[in-house]
C-alpha cells in the first residue's frame, strides 16, 4: 500500500514539473515585432552571405572550378563569363580530366587541363633499373599556346579545358582535344596515332574564332620538357643529351652538351635529345623563328638526380585568314638509326655519328657491317669479330708502319755517326740525315702517314659504339649493359674522374694499350735522332707510353663497355700482327741489303725536299753571319 501511494506522488510531481514549464515557455515567447525582426536579420545574413560567394567566385575563380560537367547556376555563369570570356563555355564541357590510349608502342595519357600529353610510356622498353621508360610524366613536360583576345584578355591554353574525344580513322587511332567557344567554334589539337608506329600525327587548328583571337596580338607555342635519367652514369648519359634541329632548308645542327640559350630561324624540326631516347616536333611548313633553351640538371655523379637537362622551345605562331592552322608531327621513340632513317625526314641525323669522313665511315661501312654481324651473333661476339675485320683491313697499314720504323732501325749506326761527325755543326748534321733517308727510301714521315690513315677509323668507331642502339642492355661476359659502365667492384667511397666502382673492360684495354705501345713507340724513337731545338722525343714517347693507360683507364672507367671491349681488342690484336711481321716477316737483314741498293741508285729529290734543303742552307747561312758579327 505505501508503495502505491509513492507512485502516485511521482506522477503528480512530474505533472507539476511538465506544467511550470510550459508555463515559463509561453511567458517567454517573442512578441510579433521581436519575430520580425528576427526574420529581417535572417534574410540579410542570406543576402550578405551570397554577395560574399559571388564576390569570391569572381575574383579568384579559374577554369577548374567549372570542371564538373553539369549547369552552372546563375552565378556561376555570371562568374564564369567574367574571367573566361568566350571560353566560358569550355568549363562546362569537361567529363574526366585524362583520355587513356593505348597502342603497340605507346600508353599515352591526354590531360583535359591543357589538352596535351601529360604522360607518354615506351611499353618496349625498360631504363637501367628495368623500370618502364616514360619520355612525359609527372608534370616534367609542359605544351602551351599563349595567345590574346578582342576582349582584351591574355590565355594560355595550359590553363583551359579541353573536350577529349576518341575516334578510329582506318586502323589508326584519333585523339581530338577541343577548347570550345561553342559547338562549331573551338581550338582543337588533334593527335593520330598509327599502329607499331612511333611517328604520332599532330595538328593545332581554330575553326570559327577570327572574331575571338586578338590577330593584332602575339601567339607563341612554348614547349618545355625535363629529360628523364634512363641509364646507370648520369653524367655519361648526360653527355649525350642535348637538342637537334633542322633549319635553314635541311640543315641539320646540335646544341652539344653545353647550356644553350640560341635564336634559329626557318625550322622545319626541333628534337630535345637524350642520350638513346628523343621527342621531337616536326612541322610541315617551317616556323619562321624558334628560340631554344637547354640547362643541365646534373651537378654530379655522386647526387642521384632525376633529370638530365630542362629543354624549353618558343615559336611564334601565325593566323592564317584569322586561324590557326599548324600541320605537324610528333616524333617520341628511341635514338634508333633504322627507326630514324625511315622517315626520311633527316631524322637520322640525331644519331651523332660524327662530322665529316667520320660520319660517312659510320653511316655506310660500320653501321652496315654490324647490323649484319648482329643479325646471327650476339652482340659482344659481334663486335670482336667487327674489331678483328677492320684489324685485318689495316693490317697493310701496320706493315708500312712497322716496315719504315725497322728501315730506321737499320739507318740507326750511319745516322749516330752524322751525328758524331757533326757535333758541332747540327745544320750540317741535319742535311746529311735527310740525305741519307732520301737514299736509303727511309723517311721518318713514312712512319707517320701509315698512323694518320688510321685516325678517321679510330674516332668514327670512337663516335659509333656510344651512338649504337642496338647495344643498349644487351650483355656481354662479366658486363650486364654493353651501352653503359661494366662493374667488378663497388667502391665505399668516390674518386674525382673516376667514379666510385671498378670497370674491367678499360683495365684490359690500358694494359693492352701500354703494351702495343711498348712495341711501337719504342723502337721507333730510338731510331729518330734527336733534333736541334727540339724537345727529347725519347723522354716523351716514354711519359706518353704511361700516360696514355692511365688516361684511358680514368676516362673511359664510366663509358660504354662495349667501347673498352673494342679498344682491349683492337690493340691485342695489333700487338699480335706486330709481333707476327717483326718475327716471321720482316728480316733485317734484308732491309739492311736493300737500303745499300738503295743508296746506290741516284735519287731524285722531290720539290718538298728540294725546298727543305734550301731552307736549311738557308739557316745555316744566317747561322754564320750571325757568328761572324759576334767575333
Amino acid at each position: 500500500m505505501e508503495e502505491k501511494k509513492l507512485d502516485i506522488n511521482s506522477i503528480i510531481g512530474f505533472v507539476l514539473i511538465f506544467g511550470i514549464l510550459i508555463y515559463m515557455f509561453w511567458q517567454n515567447k517573442p512578441t510579433p515585432e521581436e519575430l520580425e525582426a528576427q526574420e529581417k536579420a535572417k534574410q540579410e545574413q542570406v543576402a550578405a552571405e551570397a554577395k560574399a560567394k559571388e564576390a569570391k567566385q569572381t575574383l579568384v575563380t579559374t577554369a577548374e572550378d567549372y570542371a564538373v560537367g553539369t549547369a552552372l547556376d546563375s552565378l556561376q555563369k555570371v562568374a564564369a563569363q567574367n574571367k573566361l570570356g568566350a571560353f566560358a563555355y569550355s568549363a562546362t564541357r569537361v567529363s574526366k580530366k585524362e583520355t587513356v590510349v593505348e597502342t603497340d608502342v605507346f600508353a599515352l595519357k591526354f590531360n583535359s587541363k591543357g589538352g596535351y600529353l601529360s604522360e607518354v610510356k615506351l611499353k618496349q622498353f625498360v631504363d637501367y633499373k628495368e623500370k618502364p621508360i616514360y619520355i612525359v610524366k609527372n608534370q616534367n613536360a609542359d605544351f602551351n599556346i599563349n595567345f590574346g583576345t578582342t576582349d582584351s584578355r591574355i590565355f594560355n591554353t595550359r590553363d583551359l579545358y579541353f573536350e577529349p574525344k576518341v575516334s578510329k580513322n582506318g586502323k589508326n587511332t584519333v585523339v581530338s582535344m577541343k577548347l570550345k567557344v561553342s559547338e562549331t567554334k573551338f581550338l582543337e589539337y588533334r593527335y593520330e596515332l598509327k599502329p607499331a608506329d612511333y611517328m604520332i600525327g599532330f595538328s593545332v587548328k581554330s575553326q570559327g574564332l577570327q572574331d575571338v583571337i586578338n590577330s593584332s596580338a602575339d601567339i607563341n607555342l612554348d614547349w618545355k620538357l625535363k629529360g628523364y635519367r634512363h641509364a646507370k652514369s648520369i653524367s655519361y648519359e648526360n653527355r649525350y643529351t642535348d637538342i637537334h634541329y633542322e633549319h635553314d632548308e635541311g640543315h641539320a645542327d646540335y646544341t652539344g652538351a653545353r647550356d644553350a640559350d640560341d635564336e634559329l630561324e626557318d625550322v622545319t624540326w626541333i628534337g630535345y635529345k637524350q642520350h638513346f631516347f628523343s621527342s621531337v616536333l616536326l612541322t610541315d611548313t617551317p616556323f619562321k623563328k624558334a628560340r631554344i633553351t637547354a640547362e643541365s640538371l646534373v651537378e654530379n655523379e655522386e647526387i642521384d638526380t632525376v633529370y638530365t637537362k630542362l629543354f624549353a622551345t618558343k615559336l611564334p605562331l601565325e593566323l592564317r585568314g584569322g586561324e590557326l592552322s599548324e600541320s605537324m608531327d610528333w616524333y617520341i621513340g628511341p635514338n634508333d638509326f633504322k627507326v630514324l632513317n625511315a622517315y626520311d625526314k633527316n631524322l637520322d641525323e640525331i644519331v651523332p655519328f660524327g662530322w665529316g669522313i667520320f660520319g660517312i665511315i659510320n653511316r655506310y661501312v660500320f653501321m652496315p657491317l654490324f647490323g649484319f654481324l648482329g643479325g646471327f651473333l650476339p652482340y659482344g661476339i659481334a663486335i670482336v669479330v667487327m674489331t678483328i675485320l677492320v684489324k685485318i683491313l689495316l693490317s697493310f697499314v701496320q706493315y708500312k708502319q712497322f716496315l719504315s720504323q725497322a728501315k730506321m732501325k737499320v739507318l740507326k749506326p750511319e745516322l749516330d755517326a752524322i751525328r758524331e761527325k757533326h757535333k758541332d755543326n747540327k745544320m750540317k748534321a741535319q742535311q746529311e740525315t735527310m740525305a741519307l733517308q732520301t737514299k736509303a727510301g727511309a723517311s721518318p714521315l713514312s712512319g707517320c702517314l701509315p698512323a694518320l690513315i688510321q685516325l678517321p677509323v679510330f674516332y668514327a668507331l670512337f663516335q659509333f659504339f656510344p651512338s649504337a642502339f642496338d647495344l643498349r642492355q644487351k650483355s656481354f661476359l662479366w658486363a650486364e649493359d654493353l651501352s653503359s659502365y661494366d662493374t667488378i667492384l663497388e667502391l665505399p667511397f668516390h674518386i674525382p674522374f673516376y667514379g666510385s666502382h671498378v670497370s674491367l673492360f678499360p683495365i684490359l684495354a690500358s694494359i693492352a694499350i701500354f703494351f702495343y705501345m711498348r712495341l711501337t713507340t719504342g723502337q721507333n724513337v730510338q731510331a729518330q735522332p734527336q733534333q736541334e731545338g727540339m724537345p727529347d722525343m725519347a723522354k716523351m714517347m716514354k711519359y706518353m707510353m704511361f700516360f696514355s693507360p692511365i688516361m684511358m683507364l680514368f676516362f673511359f672507367n664510366n663509358y660504354a663497355s662495349g667501347l673498352s671491349l673494342y679498344y682491349f681488342i683492337s690493340n691485342t690484336i695489333s700487338i699480335g700482327i706486330i709481333l707476327v711481321i717483326k718475327n716471321f716477316i720482316l728480316d733485317e737483314d734484308k732491309i739492311h741489303a736493300q737500303i745499300q741498293e738503295n743508296k746506290k741508285k741516284p735519287k731524285k729529290e722531290s720539290k718538298f725536299q728540294a725546298k727543305m734543303k734550301q731552307m736549311m742552307e738557308q739557316a745555316e747561312q744566317q747561322k754564320q753571319m750571325q757568328q761572324k758579327r759576334k767575333k
